[in-house]
């Protein structure tokens, strides 16, 4: 048995995952930060399911609630940074102010969660830590510049993170999911204030696109949730897992268009040495 804590589990991805590991026998923590959809998440599997009621935002709170968990399981083997939202709209349309909160959550909420959680997990020498970025920490997209941002900031953390970690048991893992059918498209999904009308054939085009989508994707939560259980029991789990055929065909046509470049302009790259 494992004890869990998923940050995001009142719907969607979290909620999945949540209820995967519930069902073999695992212990999970799971946050919101509703009172009602924090009940109702303890009724699920009383005396398994922890329901805590979080703003990932709130530094103190989830030192807390980490303390919380603790005391309730005895340790967290496995945290899942789950919570979070997308922004949609243009760069230059979002406000500062914009993108801001958006860091706040998908960034820094999930730095504090993992300060709160590595002490004890160093001192056992054991954990694991699965960090939900989304392909959109790979490649950029018109309209969702803000969003991918902070998916691009979070990669790199947790590139960093997982190298520093080498050699005290603790393994990390980036779950990059495409697109999935879950209500992320709706109620964790904003949008930017202004919309510019000089950018209409790309912020306007894709966010068009994303509206089309809504409710189509081709990701299935509960086949997206077993894959995640698979890497948490790996042995040797893999720094990022892809998780869709929509995210393996961006990913893989990224850098194979990065390859190129890079190889194309080489001759200018290796110029500018002593």
């Amino acid at each position: 048995m494992k004890n869990w804590f998923i940050t995001g589990v009142s719907s969607g991805l979290g909620r999945a995952l949540a209820e995967a590991a519930l069902q073999r026998g695992d212990r999970v923590a799971g946050t919101t930060r509703d009172v009602a959809a924090c009940e109702r998440f303890k009724r699920i599997a009383p005396g398994c399911s922890l329901g805590l009621r979080l703003d990932v935002t709130n530094e103190e709170a989830v030192h807390a609630a980490v303390a919380q968990a603790e005391a309730a399981m005895g340790s967290i083997d496995i945290l899942v940074n789950n919570a979070g939202y997308g922004l949609v709209g243009g760069i230059e349309a979002a406000s500062l102010a914009e993108f801001r909160a958006q860091f706040e959550v998908n960034v820094f909420g999930a730095v504090a969660m993992m300060q709160a959680v590595l002490p004890q997990m160093r001192a056992r020498r054991a954990g694991r830590i699965l960090n939900i970025t989304s392909v959109s920490g790979l490649v950029g997209w018109p309209s969702l510049g803000v969003y991918s941002g902070s998916k691009f900031a979070l990669e790199g953390i947790s590139e960093t993170l997982a190298l520093e970690l080498a050699g005290l048991g603790i393994h990390l893992t980036m779950i990059e999911p495409g697109g999935l059918r879950t209500d992320f498209a709706t109620r964790s999904r904003a949008r930017t204030r202004r919309v510019l009308s000089d950018y209409d054939a790309t912020v306007g085009a894709c966010t068009r696109l994303l509206d089309a989508h809504a409710g189509h994707e081709a990701g299935d939560p509960r086949k997206a949730a077993a894959a995640i259980l698979t890497v948490a029991d790996a042995p040797t789990p893999p720094l990022r897992l892809l998780l869709g055929a929509d995210a393996l065909s961006y990913a893989m046509r990224k850098l194979t268009d990065q390859r190129a470049e890079i190889k194309a302009w080489s001759w200018l790259s290796e110029g500018t040495d002593f």
